[in-house]
């Protein structure tokens, strides 16, 4: 079923109503063709974001997608619907700062009723979630994940380029006491603005129960002056950390989770590492990401991308729509191309969550 051609040269935007497709096997999980099992769907809520981190967005220029370009929550949830039969298990909303949204609560709550959907977990950078933790944890919320990029709050500010230090750790603190555990915590490294922070964020691990997840810079669009000279590769801070803490524990790899995990001696909460320019992981990925503008975006470093909203909004019923995820899935590539120079240059990381 396969078009061999496709694994040689990228794609970049399909129109599923304009190409014959296969007609899949409705009683089966979802596959890619490397027979890896997909069944986690990371959903933009919104390009827009409350911050301008340096590795995610420019600091002026941003343009976002006007309104009604955006999945309306019905299509959102005809979507999550179609994902949910076709094997999907597990939604992680994202943005742009999926707490933006006015309706999120209602919207967590909406999509934990779908048959089929076991887990639901949010990445955001924790501004605006003190409030509503407990409210997203009462409508099925599962657990967040937490950007800090520094604990000095001035350095924070300046990563940033703004946001005030005690607001993001007033959003961990209430969400770990709402519940939405175990945490984990993102720091994305990048050298020369907070490589130096990196000891002072593992150490949280001595005295709380989090997961710290240490990211490489990613060469998104926008941002490819920072990720060009910036990646510090994962091996590099795990001498660094030994150095401070002596050896620690090597935890490897759990499932398709993307982090090679660590323990320091004696800790309580454990490291992680996300190693996707130095160490790739792509044999293990089970991720899709579905973008706010209804687009499944196939791997996170390239441009492939298959229009749903167009699809909805032509007049396709549920079962076409499941069909066309199922070959979405199944043209999913092996892995991003960076080795051999090919660079994602169709969206930033504001629209794709990560």
């Amino acid at each position: 079923m396969h078009n061999e051609e496709s694994r040689l040269h990228p794609i970049t935007f399909i129109d599923p109503l304009a190409i014959d497709r296969p007609t899949y096997d409705r009683t089966v999980p979802a596959r890619d063709s490397y027979q890896r099992r997909i069944d986690y769907l990371r959903i933009s809520l919104t390009d827009r974001c409350n911050l301008r981190c340096v590795y995610c967005m420019p600091e002026v220029g941003m343009q976002f997608m006007p309104k009604d370009e955006l999945l309306s929550n019905e299509e959102l949830l005809r979507v999550v619907n179609a994902c949910a039969q076709v094997g999907f298990r597990k939604i992680r909303l994202t943005g742009g700062e999926p707490t933006l949204r006015r309706d999120l609560v209602s919207l967590v709550a909406a999509i934990k009723a779908v048959p089929g959907i076991e887990h639901i977990a949010m990445t955001t950078n924790a501004v605006k979630l003190a409030p509503i933790a407990h409210q997203l944890k009462a409508a099925g919320l599962d657990r967040v994940n937490i950007s800090i990029d520094s604990l000095d709050p001035q350095r924070f500010a300046q990563m940033t380029r703004g946001a005030k230090f005690a607001d993001v750790w007033a959003g961990i603190l209430a969400a770990e006491a709402a519940g939405l555990t175990p945490i984990k915590l993102n720091m994305v490294v990048v050298r020369g603005l907070n490589d130096h922070d990196v000891i002072d964020v593992a150490a949280l691990t001595l005295t709380h129960d989090w997961d710290i997840r240490f990211i490489e810079v990613m060469p998104l669009s926008g941002v490819a002056d920072v990720a060009n000279d910036g990646v510090v590769a994962s091996a590099e801070l795990i001498g660094r950390i030994e150095s401070e803490f002596g050896p620690i524990r090597d935890l490897g790899m759990h499932d398709a989770d993307p982090a090679h995990r660590y323990r320091i001696n004696g800790a309580r909460g454990h490291l992680g590492f996300i190693s996707s320019i130095s160490e790739p992981f792509c044999s293990t990925c089970n991720r899709m990401r579905l973008t706010a503008d209804g687009r499944l975006h196939l791997c996170l470093l390239r441009d492939n991308e298959v229009d749903l909203r167009g699809a909805l909004r032509s007049g396709c019923d549920d079962d076409e729509l499941m069909q066309i995820i199922r070959h979405a899935v199944y043209l999913k590539p092996w892995g991003h191309g960076l080795p051999d120079g090919v660079l994602p240059t169709l969206r930033g990381m504001s629209s794709l969550g990560g």
